[in-house]
Formats: C-alpha cells, structure tokens, sequence
C-alpha cells in the first residue's frame, strides 16, 4: 500500500476590531481573489510562529502595528477547498486595536479600508465571512461542519 501526502501550506489571518464596531479589511491586488476583500494575512516565514506572522502581516498589509502577545487566537481553518491554490490551514486571531488607528495599505493589499461590522462586503475572499463571524460571536470556532473532529 501507497501512502499519499498532501502539501499543505500555513497562514495567519487577522481579525481587527476598534471599540466603536470597525473591522479593518484589505482589498485584494492579485489572484486568488484579487479586487475581493479579506482580512489581512498570509504565509509564515521559516521559522515563524503563527502569532509573529500574523502581527507582522497586519503591518505590512496595513500599517498597524500590535504586540503579538496581544493578540487573542480565534481558532484554524483548514477545510479542504478554502484556498484555490491547495490546501491551506489558517490560524485567525483577534487584535483590539483604538478607534481612528490610522492605516496605509502595503504589500499585497490594493487598498485598506475600516468597516462598521453591519455594513461589510457581502462575500470576502477565501472563508473570510466565517473567521470574521467566530470574532464578532466573541468565541472560539469550532470549525468541523461535519462535527466529526476527534
């Protein structure tokens, strides 16, 4: 018998909430889902926790800076078909940043824009919506749709 691996890659998402309801999100400037909205994020760098990749994310796509140890994990993603590139497992977390927090869109973000949480996009890229709704429920996701995880 053959076994068969799958590559899968790792990435960190950011859910950035200000006290008066805003949710910072980024316009996408290339594929997969490029001119769509998302929640800043992406790859680890070798050697990166989740934590560090997502704060340093965060500032390159946005400006904003917040300590790591600052920032609250939501739960991972990782259901197959997420991501058109492959498979792909994100790790989403929570920064509470002040409200008018200035923001420069960097990176791989077109534009970078805050959103009062009832008036955002109706699609986001990837599985973004869903990350986002674990934030603004204010509890851990459990996100096995199937409710078979061990």
């Amino acid at each position: 018998m053959t076994e068969v691996f799958e590559s899968i890659r790792f990435t960190a998402d950011v859910v950035a909430l200000t006290p008066d309801g805003r949710v910072l999100l980024i316009e996408r400037g290339w594929p997969p889902f490029e001119g769509a909205w998302a929640l800043p994020g992406g790859h680890l760098d070798p050697g990166e926790t989740s934590r560090a990749a997502a704060a340093r994310e965060l500032e390159e796509e946005t400006g904003v800076r917040v300590d790591p140890a600052g920032l609250f994990q939501l739960g991972a993603w990782d259901t197959p078909g997420r991501d058109p590139r492959g498979r792909y497992v994100t790790v989403a977390y929570l920064a509470e940043v002040p409200d008018d927090t200035p923001i420069t869109a960097g990176d791989d973000a077109r534009t970078a824009r805050w959103w009062r949480w009832n008036e955002l996009p109706q699609e986001l890229a990837f599985d973004h919506s869903s990350i986002l709704a674990t934030a603004l429920r204010g509890q851990p996701a459990d996100n096995d749709p199937t409710g078979t995880a061990a």
